[in-house]
């Protein structure tokens, strides 16, 4: 890993007094802080031959911004020397903290009816898992959210969801409309023969109870899918 391997120099060091990060947040406030100055904060301390301010900067070059580490396990920030199991578990609760605010300020009942919607809704909650999760977002008769509810939580490999799980949930709810989610850890949102599969079955048992399935989303990557989206969407691609 290359983020760890050069050391930028000690950057506190040669930080003039009153300017280091727990000062400038005293005088100014937190949003006057760089992202590296953030960082800083929450890890409290560097090791010996290397300043708090260097390993912040290490680890956001290394997850390429403070974005990037939204994704971020226990075991990527031990890969750091001075961040051990107590301050690695510590930053991956803030950044859980993170994305549930983000998730929260969604609003009360979003409107979920286009694909880039419902993408926007569920980032927070499948941004870098490293396991497949199936989600139902129940909807009113206007497209609006009732509930998010996590129906199955499988392997790297595989999501296991029936349809018999999924419509309990829409009906337990009261739904009108329902969307289905899932995401894949790989991030290549392209469907496998399996999604394709419950797709159409999801499809057939909508029609049967009269609640309609306005699409089935697979969450994924810009940056792994080929069309450069970082979703597949089942309806827009003609497969509902």
């Amino acid at each position: 890993m290359t983020g760890t391997d050069l050391t930028p120099g000690n950057r506190l060091r040669t930080t003039v007094l009153g300017e280091r990060p727990q000062e400038r947040m005293a005088n100014f406030g937190a949003a006057a802080l760089s992202d590296t100055e953030l960082l800083a904060i929450l890890l409290r301390k560097g090791t010996r031959g290397l300043d708090v301010l260097s390993l912040a900067h290490m680890i956001i070059n290394e997850a390429g911004s403070l974005a990037g580490l939204i994704g971020w396990r226990e075991s990527d920030f031990r890969r750091f020397k001075g961040v051990g199991r107590i301050k690695a578990q510590q930053l991956v609760a803030v950044i859980e903290v993170v994305r549930r605010v983000v998730q929260q300020q969604q609003g009360e009942a979003p409107l979920l009816n286009r694909p880039e919607q419902i993408l926007s809704f569920l980032f927070p909650l499948a941004s870098g898992l490293d396991v497949e999760k199936f989600w139902v977002l129940s909807l009113n008769r206007r497209n609006r959210l009732i509930r998010c509810s996590e129906i199955t939580s499988g392997t790297a490999t595989s999501t296991l969801a029936h349809p018999r799980e999924v419509f309990r949930e829409a009906l337990r709810q009261g739904a009108a409309a329902i969307v289905c989610a899932h995401n894949h850890p790989s991030g290549d949102p392209v469907p496998s023969a399996a999604d394709i599969r419950i797709t159409r079955q999801l499809r057939d048992s909508a029609q049967t109870l009269d609640i309609d399935l306005l699409d089935h989303i697979i969450v994924g990557r810009a940056s792994a899918d080929p069309k450069g989206l970082g979703y597949y969407s089942f309806r827009a691609n003609g497969g509902l």
